[in-house]
């Protein structure tokens, strides 16, 4: 039974105190850091996480409730995913929504005139200090055709399709689609329009959980 006087649950932004630290690890694109910390009447701890920069994900959604997802292929899983557009934000002082826009006009030629955050999350807490945040982009438009940007490397040949989300729900339910992002992304825009997208943050709204960041500065 909930608790009136608590409140909604809330995570709580509390880090321990660090007594040790050393990077074991420094990588193309995150480190792997070793910490000692002081959990007080847990005593003192010792764990190895991933520091990688966040990053963001843009869930576009056209009139017909229709969604832009790409095809790309993730060496770890050895797996070619659909994802939703998406980057970390490793531009300095470029902020989350810029890079949002940015991702998605690189990765699907495509622009958008209404943003809103939709869902933030931790992409895996128990062993990264990344945070990810998922923006609904609506009202969209293709980017000109010379305007376009040249892709190369993983996204050379990229496809995307247009998916009706309640495809997309029944393939993440189903264990069809699996990358993080989707799955996120699509059970919350869901969950947004059956409640007539009441809810919705604005794209300047605080990102308390943002965390992320490498060890070492490249």
């Amino acid at each position: 039974m909930s608790d009136p006087a608590r409140g909604p649950l809330r995570d709580e932004q509390a880090p321990a105190d660090v007594v040790d630290r050393e990077v074991a690890f420094v990588g193309m694109v995150w480190d792997v850091v070793r910490e000692s910390f002081d959990l007080g009447a847990a005593g003192r701890l010792r764990r190895e996480y991933v520091a990688h920069t966040s990053a963001v994900a843009v869930l576009v959604l056209d009139e017909q409730d229709k969604v832009c997802v790409i095809r790309q292929y993730r060496h770890p899983v050895g797996a070619y995913l659909w994802e939703l557009p998406a980057g970390l934000l490793d531009v300095d002082g470029e902020e989350p929504s810029a890079a949002a826009a940015r991702e998605l006009r690189e990765e699907a030629d495509l622009v958008a005139a209404r943003w809103d955050v939709l869902v933030d999350y931790h992409s895996s807490p128990g062993g990264s200090n990344e945070g990810l945040r998922v923006y609904l982009a609506r009202d969209v438009s293709e980017v000109p055709e010379p305007e376009r940007h040249e892709r190369s490397g993983e996204e050379l040949g990229m496809a995307t399709a247009w998916v009706p989300l309640d495809e997309l729900v029944d393939g993440v339910l189903a264990g069809r689609l699996g990358n993080p992002g989707l799955v996120v992304g699509v059970l919350a825009a869901a969950a947004m329009r059956s409640r007539g997208w009441s809810g919705l943050r604005p794209v300047d709204c605080a990102w308390v959980g943002r965390g992320g960041g490498r060890a070492v500065r490249r």
